[in-house]
């Protein structure tokens, strides 16, 4: 029985998938080819870059496109030898002669590759090997090569460089096509080279790209269309709530659906007559992200990096990202590379990818002040298991007041140090039973939270927005009372809560108050902290 694929390249008579091929402009891919153009292919990790590649492979292999010999070569192995360049160049060759003997049977450069590498060297010996294993046969070798930008410093300079020097021989002499596949585009190489040397960029040392593919996530029909292929071989369906939930959570990232299905079935696999439900499918959610799998736990790193904070802080914030003091360039090629890692959308407004994504940001970012904390949830809940919210945030606002100068200074991401402190602090008492959804309001100034508590049969649904005081305080509280209610109509939520950070004075007398404020028939409480 087939299972949903989390781990590795797509078997298909392991795993359900989709066509790998059926996702990309295959008449546009194979009209480079044909064109003998060396191009780019890149996505964020685990999205089917290398189930693509190897399915084109195949399909190149197979004689119904033209007469090519086409190889998959995965060159990640060459990543620890930096920048020594002799070292990467014979883990490189290895990884291309595992590759052809793999496809076609093909041992020229295990027989002969490595004695011609020796003899003309690390900085062009790789271009001799290749031009002599593409002469070794009359028809035209396909290179596609993953996991390029894993190679680092002068070793992934040389790569570049070497291929870019056999270009002019190709088709015979070289290969008459290459594609180059990775998570980052080719424009963001920025490649360190040896101490003291000015970095290069991978666009001048490989300037013979074509064209830079994307790999995009699965359309909401081809999430359906997955999630049919388990009910079809087991008979267990997916309630119409729960098929919706893993589109809205996901927005089509393949890892992510697949994770999640994977997990809610693997829960029920004992009960195939009973559907999948929506809140199987949030139960599965807080797992993946409670176990730190490495799909997420790889994404969390990637906050620690300047370019990430610099793109990311001001969304948790609500702050413009254009705000910030670097150059429009500079501020543009960190959008690109944050994107490229899939953490925000490549479409515009400016927003992380997708729900768990932006649940994931703030719980790694306050990871060590939530253990910091300790939980106090029973002192939250009445005697009929609801939460009392004003209570909470009451406490809060009184530790706010007492200890934020010191918790603030431990957060990486200052900008949103008093947002984030707030969600740590709801967050211990949520894990007890409820959740937390977030949307950031990037350019808004204001962040916005739904906790939902189950409550017999039911839930509590409760608004908190919050804002970090710029200009007149009666103004910001007018603004963030209508966006608040706005917000609680869309939710359905039945409290309202305004949450007010003002940096700007040092006297807490002036800054923290509690006052209830009404629009229409809708109250809002608001908090000045």
């Amino acid at each position: 029985m087939r299972s949903f694929n989390t781990a590795g390249p797509i078997i298909p008579e392991e795993h359900y998938h989709l066509p790998p091929l059926d996702r990309m402009d295959l008449d546009g891919l194979l009209h480079l080819i044909h064109g003998k153009k060396y191009f780019v292919l890149h996505a964020p990790r685990q999205t089917g870059k290398t189930s693509a590649l190897l399915a084109l492979q195949n399909l190149l292999n197979s004689g119904s496109e033209g007469d090519f010999r086409c190889v998959y070569a995965n060159v990640e192995v060459g990543q620890v030898a930096r920048d020594d360049v002799g070292h990467g160049m014979h883990a490189i060759l290895g990884a291309l002669a595992l590759g052809a003997e793999a496809a076609l049977g093909d041992e020229f450069i295990a027989k002969s590759g490595f004695g011609i590498l020796d003899s003309f060297g690390p900085a062009s010996g790789l271009m001799h090997v290749v031009s002599r294993w593409a002469r070794a046969d009359p028809r035209p070798l396909v290179l596609l090569i993953d996991e390029i930008d894993a190679l680092v410093g002068d070793t992934l300079v040389s790569v570049l460089r070497q291929l870019r020097s056999g270009y002019i021989l190709r088709p015979r002499s070289f290969p008459a096509s290459i594609v180059l596949c990775g998570v980052r585009d080719l424009r963001d190489y920025r490649i360190e080279s040896g101490t003291g040397k000015p970095p290069v960029t991978g666009g001048s040392a490989f300037n013979i790209s074509a064209r830079s593919l994307r790999l995009g996530d699965f359309s909401r029909a081809e999430v359906e269309a997955l999630l049919g292929q388990h009910t079809e071989e087991t008979g267990q369906a997916f309630q119409a709530e729960a098929v919706e939930r893993v589109w809205t959570q996901t927005c089509g990232q393949p890892w992510l659906v697949n994770a999640l299905c994977e997990q809610a079935c693997r829960e029920n696999a004992r009960e195939r007559d009973c559907p999948v439900t929506e809140d199987a499918i949030l139960e599965a959610q807080e797992r993946l992200i409670l176990e730190r799998v490495v799909h997420l736990d790889q994404l969390a790193d990637k906050l620690r990096e300047d370019r990430v904070r610099r793109v990311i802080e001001p969304m948790l914030s609500g702050r413009d990202w254009r705000e910030s003091p670097s150059r429009d360039l500079d501020r543009l090629r960190d959008l690109e590379y944050v994107r490229d890692l899939g953490l925000i959308a490549v479409d515009d407004p400016l927003r992380i990818a997708n729900p768990i994504y932006a649940e994931v940001v703030p719980r790694e970012l306050t990871a060590a002040t939530q253990s910091d904390l300790e939980p106090h949830t029973v002192s939250y809940v009445d005697a009929e298991g609801g939460l009392d919210l004003a209570r909470l945030l009451e406490d809060f606002q009184a530790f706010f007041r007492q200890h934020s100068e010191h918790w603030l200074k431990r957060f990486d991401y200052q900008e949103a140090g008093p947002q984030l402190l707030l969600q740590a602090f709801l967050q211990r008492v949520v894990n007890g039973g409820g959740r937390i959804e977030r949307e950031y309001g990037l350019g808004t100034q204001r962040t916005d939270l739904l906790i939902v508590w189950p409550l017999a049969g039911t839930a509590q649904r409760f608004v908190i927005e919050c804002k970090i005081l710029r200009g007149n305080v009666e103004s910001v509280i007018s603004k963030g009372v209508a966006q608040t209610v706005r917000y609680m109509d869309k939710c359905a939520a039945d409290e309202g809560h305004l949450v007010i950070f003002d940096r700007g004075r040092q006297i807490w007398a002036e800054k923290v108050f509690r006052r209830l404020e009404t629009t229409g028939n809708t109250s809002v409480t608001v908090w000045g902290m």
